[in-house]
Formats: C-alpha cells, sequence, structure tokens
C-alpha cells in the first residue's frame, strides 16, 4: 500500500467521523421536543420497555434496549417479523415500546404499530421523517435531526443510525439519573468481567470469622506466631477491648527480631494502622495497599472492630489487576 492509499483511506475514515459527529453535536443542541416527556414515561412504565426495528434499525434497537436493561429500567427486544407471526404476545398492557425507522414507514412495523394502538400500550417513535406513519401513530415522536449519511453514495446507513443510538444512549441514561440508580446497583446487572470486579464492595472479597487472625495486646510473640502461621496472611490484628489498635506484619517482625520472644503483641505492633470499610470498593482497597506496599487491609467498623480481613490476591482473584 502506498503512503497515497494510506492518506484516502484516512481521509475517508476522518470524513466519516466528522460527518457524523457533526450531526450528533446538532442533535445535543436542539433535542427532540417530546424527549424529556418520553423519559418520563419510561419512568411511569410498570412492565417493560420494548424495542423494535428491523434491519440496521434493529441491531440499534437491540443495543439500545440492552442498555435500558442494564441500567435499571427492564427491557427486550422484540424482531418485527416475528411479532406478526405469534410474538406479539410478549407486549403486553404495562409495557412501553419505542419503535425505531428512519423512513417511518417500514411494513414490517405495522402489526405492532396496530397492537400496541388496540391494547393502549404507550409508544415512543424515532424516526427522521416527521409526516410518516410511524411518527403519526406515536404518542412521543423523537425526531432525529436531517443530516448526511457518511458514506459516498449517501444511502447507506450510518450517520442516521449513529443518530439513533446516541439518542438512544441518552434516554436510557437520562432515564437512569433520574432513577437514581447507584453503583452497586449497576454491578448486579455486571457481575461478571473487569466491569464487575471494579464495583466489588470489600464485604464481597473479605475473609470474616474464625479466617482472622486477631490477637490480644498481651498475648506473647510466641503464641502469636503460631496465629500469623495458623492463618496464613502474614499479618495478625492487635485488639484491645474490642478495637483493632495495631497490626503485625513480617516487617515488624524483622524489626524486633533481636528481642522478639521477649516482648508482647502490643509491643510489636504498629499503631494507628491503615484500615478500610466494608463497604468501600475493593478497587480503592487495592489502591491503598498498592500505594503502601501492603498485602493485606484488616476491614474495621465505625468503632474500629475489626469484621473482615481482605488480601491482594483475593483482588487480583476478583479481577482487579
Amino acid at each position: 500500500m502506498t503512503d497515497d492509499q494510506k492518506a484516502a483511506i484516512r481521509a475517508t475514515a476522518a470524513r466519516v467521523l466528522r460527518t457524523e459527529g457533526e450531526a450528533v453535536s446538532a442533535m445535543a443542541d436542539a433535542l427532540p421536543e417530546d424527549f424529556a416527556a418520553a423519559v418520563e414515561a419510561i419512568l411511569a412504565t410498570q412492565g417493560r420497555v420494548i424495542l423494535s426495528g428491523i434491519g440496521k434499525s434493529g441491531h440499534i434497537a437491540r443495543k439500545i434496549s440492552s442498555t435500558f436493561a442494564s441500567t435499571g429500567t427492564p427491557s427486550a427486544f422484540v424482531h418485527p417479523s416475528e411479532a406478526s407471526h405469534g410474538d406479539l404476545g410478549m407486549v403486553m398492557p404495562g409495557d412501553l415500546t419505542v419503535l425505531i425507522s428512519n423512513s417511518g414507514e417500514t411494513s414490517e412495523l405495522r402489526d405492532m404499530v396496530a397492537h400496541v394502538a388496540r391494547f393502549d400500550i404507550p409508544m415512543v417513535a424515532i424516526s427522521g421523517k416527521p409526516g410518516s406513519t410511524l411518527m403519526q401513530a406515536a404518542d412521543y415522536r423523537l425526531l432525529l435531526p436531517q443530516a448526511p449519511e457518511a458514506c459516498v453514495i449517501g444511502m447507506a446507513p450510518t450517520t442516521s443510525t449513529t443518530l439513533t443510538l446516541a439518542l438512544g444512549d441518552a434516554l436510557a441514561v437520562a432515564t437512569m439519573e433520574r432513577r437514581g440508580f447507584l453503583p452497586e446497583q449497576f454491578r448486579t446487572f455486571h457481575p461478571g468481567g473487569k466491569l464487575g470486579a471494579q464495583l466489588s464492595k470489600v464485604a464481597q472479597l473479605m475473609h470474616v470469622g474464625d479466617a482472622l487472625p486477631l490477637v490480644a495486646a498481651d498475648m506473647p510473640m510466641s503464641e502469636t506466631l503460631i496465629v500469623m502461621s495458623e492463618k496464613s496472611f502474614g499479618i495478625a490484628g492487635v485488639v484491645q477491648e474490642g478495637a483493632l489498635v495495631g497490626v503485625i506484619s513480617d516487617g515488624d517482625l524483622r524489626r524486633n527480631i533481636a528481642h522478639l520472644m521477649e516482648r508482647n503483641a502490643g509491643q510489636v505492633a504498629t499503631r494507628h494502622p491503615r484500615v478500610i470499610g466494608p463497604d468501600d470498593l475493593a478497587a480503592e482497597a487495592m489502591g491503598v495497599m498498592s500505594g503502601n506496599r501492603i498485602t493485606a487491609l484488616f476491614v474495621v467498623d465505625d468503632a474500629m472492630r475489626p469484621v473482615g480481613l481482605l488480601h491482594l490476591h483475593d483482588c487480583l482473584r476478583a479481577g482487579l489487576a
């Protein structure tokens, strides 16, 4: 490939991105008039938000439905052709439909439109044609701005599908924020992979109960070493009157090696240790461990009582690398 050919390819890519980006910016500056009302209708829906579309619009509808479902709004995609052969039964009173067609005249959507009208199911339409059949039948009309498709012949769905996808994301995020959707709720729908790991709470990964290497402040170091060896965390928490007052690590053992067996746990421990709360994110705990070059953190409640222990290996196993 010559340099001129590479430059031509890059120029095409840049043109496509600018064309689509300018269209999205234009829509941001002039959102459809019914946008806020559509969000409120979605929030008021007792059932599911049903997305439907054919062809490229169908692919976009699937993605928008997935985004709704993962951000706290029950949603499903229904293929319009399958709907005409029995799947209309999936669209019930109490649901809300979002039907997508850039032309607004997609024949495959006609049975869906008739069905939602028959059962008085609210309908949001996303289309580029304000006078189309679909838009005229809709309760909430989300009109896409007029913008050229990004392909050289001006016909392949490019800008129009990008606009639809962006508008769907805007609907989902606006609904999510109005609903007050929280990070811990988000993790409920994203338990796997790195995203789920990033949203894990310390309480979900920590060791508890008899697994904790806890010793009294007056315990002789000969006995403290046995506890540290049995629990296998390379650390012991020193407790006085129920509260964590110090931590003994391998480093503390080395610093006190000369007179170690003559001392008790309270005399060897590092006072005022770094700790974490059970409701903090595991990613935050890992940051504390990495930043301070330690491998374990005691988890304490508001009264500094130890309720768990989180080891660096627990975070790595959860995918927090």
